[in-house]
């Protein structure tokens, strides 16, 4: 699903325009971007938490050529899916 398909189910499901729930959808993720650029954590209960993580400098290799390369520290947002959500997916 992508994001028009996104905005197409919430319009159907929640019977509004689809302009109103694109409004709705872009607002939500650029609050919870917005929350991520602040370092904050954000939860939805039931479904998951969206956090940003500080991945360590390290040494990688190339499968290629064998060759050791310096990947660089980098911070990178992670979603880890809550039990709600988990348990609906596995049935």
């Amino acid at each position: 699903m992508n994001k028009a398909e996104l905005i197409n189910a919430v319009a159907t499901t929640a019977e509004v325009s689809k302009k109103d729930a694109e409004a709705v959808i872009s607002a939500t993720l650029d609050a919870i971007t917005g929350a991520l650029k602040e370092g904050d954590k954000v939860q939805l209960v039931g479904f998951g938490s969206f956090e940003v993580k500080k991945r360590a400098a390290r040494i990688g290799r190339n499968p290629k050529t064998k060759e050791s390369i310096e990947i660089p520290a980098s911070v990178v947002p992670v979603f880890k899916a809550g039990k709600a959500l988990k348990d609906s997916v596995s049935k």
